[in-house]
């Protein structure tokens, strides 16, 4: 939160570069992997394995599935022994997100 007040822009730049990966990894499924591949020093089946997986964590916009955030505000709530609800606005300030997705034209 610090960091967001601080350096507002910064932050949107960092957003905006991970939604433009996210793109490409999308778009470029075989250079992805064998980029993966290179990097982690893995066999491809892993590789493979682990694209399709990671293509689950994000949507094409660079957020998080609804789903998929709903899993791990509970997955936290278990490991902090919290019973009360939360909602994503409880925990994420997704502003910024926004403003970058509607810099990149995806949203209006």
């Amino acid at each position: 939160m610090k960091k967001i007040k601080e350096r507002p822009d910064e932050v949107k730049r960092v957003i905006k570069a991970g939604i433009k990966f996210n793109r490409y990894f999308r778009q470029n499924r075989e250079g992805s992997i064998q980029a993966m591949i290179e990097w982690m020093k893995i066999d491809k089946e892993t590789a493979t394995a682990t694209y399709e997986s990671v293509l689950k964590a994000f949507n094409d916009d660079g957020g998080l599935p609804e789903d998929g955030f709903r899993l791990l505000i509970e997955e936290a709530k278990k490991q902090a022994k919290v019973s009360r609800e939360v909602s994503q606005n409880d925990i994420a300030d997704l502003s910024i997100l926004r403003e970058a997705q509607k810099e990149l034209g995806i949203r209006k």
